[in-house]
């Protein structure tokens, strides 16, 4: 990962809005819109040109939809918005910039995606939007071009209804390790029918959840053996923390809503359903579902750490990002230069940042000088949190073949948890790596 330290550093000094959409993204479906009614024709950015942008978050539909309008009423700048279904951002990328109407603006989740995009990246160096950075630690390279800016961060960890833990005899301050995090759910469970909950959501491994579990899980054994490499990423893989990975899944399946042999089918919004429920105490999510959690009340909410049992009095909540805006170096000119207009105009302009930031909407932290003071909980909770951050890994994993396979695994071992079903896992983990990372190398 790119300049992982100074993201880390960065990110715990800017961290101060918040974020409605997550990496994974649980929303669903494609929808395409027009923001091409009649407008006015004042402002900076009007001209020939106009701006195609691929959305990645289905989750932030409705608002890049709002905000296009907005900027085609003030500018009359034809701005179209398209969003890919959770899973498909890659496939629907690659469809649509076959088209002669390709996008103008898309997004690629760190260096392996820019292995496979870089030549349609236009350099972003010296633009305006590169000046809005708070650090260039955002900043996606390609030897000395900037191919990539991140526009949002994020974190994540364990979602905890306080009001829940404390039914159960227990507070935040009683889980400061994965012993103690066990110790609470096992206990939980054995309590289940008398209290009433469970101790996690379902850990859904249908395509709407199962990226919480084969990209997020999956960081933090990733982390740790990069950590104690020395490294940044790896060509091949030991697989050294692999068990603190099975007793963490161990404890996910076996305390939660679910049964898991029924995981398979188990979606996002059912885990969602569960928590703002009140069906279970911890879920595993980010910053991103802050717009649907707060339903339980501010006052109820807490953030923990995925505590892995590797170096939990010092762990902190997971944060990073793998969303970087690029710009179609193969549109015109005019549609280039459109392009990063409108991209300025949303982190400078009032009406833009608002939609970025707000809690009510987008709800993104935003890495630009503009990002206001959060209104996100958890991301004030994720602030506020003492542990040494967990970066992302995301972008090092090596292609999304990998992710898949990892996830099929994992799904069969939940279903029946043997030894040799683990050893699947494993292989999906370490072999594949190898393999899908050679494979990654060959192609580029």
């Amino acid at each position: 990962m790119k300049s992982r330290k100074a993201m880390v550093l960065a990110l715990t000094a800017s961290m101060a809005a918040s974020l409605a959409a997550g990496c994974g993204s649980s929303g669903g479906g494609k929808s395409a819109s027009s923001a091409s009614n009649a407008a006015s024709t004042s402002g900076s950015a009007s001209g020939s040109g106009k701006v195609y942008y691929l959305n990645f978050k289905p989750e932030a539909d409705e608002y890049w939809q709002e905000l296009a309008k907005e900027y085609t009423d003030e500018t009359g700048v034809k701005v179209t918005v398209l969003t890919a279904a959770s899973g498909e951002y890659e496939s629907t990328l690659k469809s649509e910039m076959a088209k002669s109407e390709a996008p103008t603006l898309f997004q690629v989740n760190g260096p392996v995606g820019l292995a496979s995009w870089k030549d349609y990246c236009y350099d972003l160096s010296g633009s305006d939007i590169e000046g809005q950075l708070t650090d260039k630690a955002y900043e996606l390279k390609d030897g000395d071009k900037v191919a990539g800016i991140a526009y949002v961060t994020e974190a994540y960890g364990l979602i905890t209804n306080k009001a829940l833990l404390e039914k159960a005899g227990y507070s935040s301050d009683d889980i400061k390790s994965f012993d103690d995090l066990k110790k609470v759910a096992e206990d939980i469970t054995a309590r289940k029918s008398e209290l009433g909950f469970s101790a996690f959501t379902s850990a859904g491994m249908d395509s709407s959840s199962d990226w919480r579990f084969k990209t997020h899980l999956a960081n933090l054994p990733i982390y740790y053996e990069y950590k104690a490499d020395g490294v940044d990423d790896k060509d091949e893989l030991k697989g050294t923390y692999l068990q603190n990975y099975r007793d963490i899944w161990d404890l996910y399946i076996n305390n939660s809503t679910t049964d898991p042999s029924q995981l398979s089918t188990a979606t996002g919004d059912q885990a969602e359903s569960e928590f703002v429920n009140q069906e279970a105490v911890f879920f595993q999510n980010g910053t991103w579902e802050y717009d649907k959690v707060k339903a339980i009340g501010d006052d109820n909410l807490d953030f923990l750490p995925i505590y892995f049992g590797v170096d939990d009095a010092n762990e902190g909540l997971c944060m990073g990002t793998e969303n970087y805006w690029c710009v179609n170096s193969k549109a015109s000119e005019e549609d280039i230069k459109a392009t990063l207009d409108f991209m300025n105009w949303c982190v400078t302009s009032d009406k833009g940042v608002e939609a970025m930031t707000s809690s009510d909407k987008m709800g993104f932290n935003i890495p630009f000088k503009s990002n206001p003071e959060s209104q996100n909980t958890l991301f004030k909770l994720a602030n506020a949190n003492k542990g040494t951050p967990v970066s992302w890994n995301f972008s090092t994993m090596p292609s999304e073949e990998w992710k898949n396979t990892l996830g099929q695994a994992l799904t069969v071992y939940a279903a029946d948890q043997t030894d040799g079903n683990w050893d699947l896992v494993k292989q999906a983990f370490v072999d594949n790596w190898k393999t899908e990372k050679e494979l990654a190398a060959s192609a580029s």
